[in-house]
């Protein structure tokens, strides 16, 4: 069975890592697909949202720590080892988080998404979580650090104090808790993350995908900028948008009836 599976049959894409023997942590070839497949669906013409899962019982255990343990942390010449690589416009060790996709990326999270698993769910949009899920980051009890954004994104995500509650104990966050933090933006019943981030996808790939595109790459680089160059930056992305005809065309369904009695989305 490959280690990664991916249903590309349609706008939505799934990406499944399928290691569950080792609760889908990620080994160097298994992040180099990854950046593969995420690169692919960024540049897929009828590609509109990818959600990001593993098989079996868990998201994402984070690296495969028995290549770790073995030193073995791709030198040149092993293909088999993750990549720690100076130059960071490369992958990240566990792969596509360096990647600034123009399209989102929902987490489907059933049990433990820890470590650098906990780093790929960061890298996502959204994260979907099932109540019985765990997130945290485990790696501290095994001097193993973040490595692929997760001591940049988790405070962005849940604000610095929070963040270095999870980061310093490394204890695990429940679903619940993880719910309250701002960390998972749903928690559905067990077993049922990947079907409720499919009606998420669906949900997003219905509206006119420009304008939502400008609009979250407008929130994603606003950080860093001051006020002033970020609503400039806003400003020429709603342009964009409106430059499209997207507006227009949304204009023309709002005057035809659109909107009214709660119904907004565009005819099939």
């Amino acid at each position: 069975m490959p280690d990664l599976i991916v249903d590309n049959s349609g706008p939505i894409w799934t990406v499944t890592l399928n290691r569950a023997m080792v609760r889908n942590a990620v080994d160097g070839p298994t992040a180099r697909a990854l950046s593969e497949v995420f690169r692919e669906f960024d540049a897929n013409h009828t590609a509109q949202v990818a959600v990001l899962t593993g098989a079996g019982k868990d998201f994402c255990a984070g690296a495969d720590l028995r290549t770790v343990a073995a030193g073995d942390t791709g030198t040149p010449g092993n293909s088999a080892g993750l990549a720690l690589n100076d130059d960071m416009q490369a992958d990240g060790p566990m792969g596509p988080t360096r990647l600034r996709l123009r399209k989102p990326v929902i987490a489907a999270i059933e049990g433990h998404a820890v470590a650098g698993g906990l780093e790929l769910a960061l890298w996502c949009d959204l994260r979907v979580a099932s109540a019985s899920a765990i997130l945290g980051v485990f790696c501290r009890r095994f001097g193993v650090p973040l490595i692929d954004g997760g001591t940049v994104r988790l405070p962005r995500l849940i604000g610095q104090s929070r963040a270095l509650d999870m980061i310093l104990t490394g204890r695990p966050v429940a679903a619940p808790e993880a719910l309250e933090f701002g960390l998972v933006n749903r928690v559905v019943a067990r077993g049922a993350a990947l079907a409720a981030a499919h009606e998420l996808a669906e949900q997003i790939a219905r509206h006119p995908p420009q304008c939502m595109r400008n609009d979250r790459a407008s929130v994603i680089a606003q950080f860093g900028l001051s006020l002033a160059d970020a609503l400039a930056q806003e400003f020429e992305l709603g342009r964009l948008s409106l430059r499209s005809g997207e507006g227009v065309a949304g204009a023309a369904r709002f005057m035809s009836g659109a909107g009214r009695h709660g119904s907004f989305d565009p005819p099939a």
